[in-house]
């Protein structure tokens, strides 16, 4: 079974990117793959954040990986918090922070639409690609449901009824935007 680099220590990702897969490819860890650095997301677009982590893996491995950025774009908030979404309230990472600025933010707001998307940037035998996922959807008045990661808990995906956190991982695959990113992905490597 082919291994890939996957740029991230994010066990809630890990486990969303494995259950995607399903066994067809060994997908390792930063940790797993002995890299012990926190990698850097300097850049204004999920494009250029995803292509940091790809590149800083590769220049120490050499092996096949890849690096993802996602970002939460809400319409009336003019795509907040979008590149910055996991430090929206500041940069210790606290999604429960980040949740109540963004419920805040949209108080008294009609217009509650929002996508999330996804960004990869592969890096495969020294020539790198990237692949986009998208779930348009809308976001919820109060956090619901105790699965899932981030924003997950006030996030309802376009056709259905139930936010990320309400939902087992098959069902959220059904909708995610990691999952269509990584299905592209898949697609490539099965043709490569």
């Amino acid at each position: 079974m082919q291994k890939i680099i996957f740029a991230t220590n994010n066990q809630h990702k890990i486990e969303e990117i494995r259950a995607i897969l399903k066994g067809q490819y060994e997908i390792m860890t930063l940790e797993e793959a002995g890299i012990h650095i926190e990698i850097p997301e300097p850049y204004d677009t999920l494009e250029e954040n995803a292509r940091e982590k790809a590149t800083t893996v590769h220049k120490l491995t050499g092996l096949s990986c890849f690096g993802e950025d996602t970002g939460l774009e809400t319409r009336s908030l003019n795509g907040e918090p979008g590149v910055k979404s996991a430090r929206y309230a500041g940069e210790e990472r606290d999604f429960a922070a980040n949740i109540e600025k963004l419920l805040r933010n949209l108080e008294g707001k009609t217009d509650r639409s929002a996508r999330f998307r996804t960004v990869i940037s592969l890096i495969h035998n020294g020539r790198e690609r990237q692949f986009e996922g998208l779930c348009e959807g809308k976001i919820t008045e109060t956090p619901r449901g105790e699965g899932g990661f981030g924003y997950d808990p006030v996030f309802i995906p376009q056709n259905a009824t139930l936010t990320f956190a309400e939902m087992s991982m098959e069902e959220k695959n059904r909708y995610s935007h990691r999952a269509k990113a990584m299905k592209q992905l898949i697609q490539f490597l099965l043709h490569a």
